[in-house]
């Protein structure tokens, strides 16, 4: 029997040119995004899946918001410093350590020790810093869910018009027991990420990809 798809042909198209659109965005405009759109975000974040599982049926995710000019957000940015200070001085003990990995390792030292002298892109330089966290199972597969949630979000917030930045640092800072405090969850129960979303400033070019066909091997 022929199965019927319940979408359209146009329904596909749009879904396609939605994930053909997606961008990071780097600058963002000053202009605020409504409320309702960031929550339209999270209502897709929340429909992605998530490590049933392993977590029990307990609440599995929760979302914390920071809109620009909040107090709290200039803490939270100075945590994400401090958090990629210690990224640094732990990647240097690394390579002190094992002195071959420094060729691989030097860019993302630098990168590191630049994050923590400027600051970290996403928090506090668009008008949205969004932290996602989901609660940690057995076997652990919060940053599985988180990747899989954060894309939801970036696909929702690219159909809406809204640029999307990645805010990887928050994924480390949950660890971090005063960052939990400011989201006020308990330390080690909850794996974290984060974005920032905001209007573009403009939009980025098309990205190169190879044709499917010639990534892909047919096992028969």
């Amino acid at each position: 029997m022929t199965q019927v798809s319940p979408f359209t042909q146009q329904d596909n198209a749009i879904l396609d040119r939605i994930l053909e659109s997606r961008r990071s965005v780097r600058s963002f405009a000053q202009d605020i995004p409504p409320k309702e759109d960031i929550m339209r975000i999270i209502r897709a974040g929340l429909l992605a899946p998530y490590a049933a599982q392993a977590v029990a049926g307990q609440d599995f995710r929760r979302f914390f918001v920071f809109q620009e000019g909040n107090p709290e957000l200039a803490h939270v940015a100075a945590l994400g410093k401090r958090q990629a200070k210690r990224m640094a001085e732990q990647l240097r003990d690394d390579l002190a350590a094992n002195p071959s990995l420094e060729d691989q390792a030097q860019g993302f030292l630098k990168r590191l020790e630049r994050l923590a002298e400027m600051g970290i892109p996403g928090i506090g330089t668009a008008p949205y810093y969004v932290v996602v966290a989901e609660r940690r199972g057995i076997p652990p597969a919060e940053q599985q869910s988180l990747a899989h949630c954060l894309e939801n979000m970036w696909l929702k917030a690219t159909a809406l018009g809204l640029g999307f930045q990645l805010v990887s640092v928050t994924a480390q800072m949950g660890q971090d027991r005063e960052f939990c405090s400011v989201l006020g969850i308990p330390q080690g129960e909850f794996g974290t990420n984060g974005c920032a979303i905001g209007f573009p400033v403009k939009r980025p070019p098309p990205v190169e990809r190879p044709d499917a066909r010639e990534v892909t091997k047919w096992i028969d």
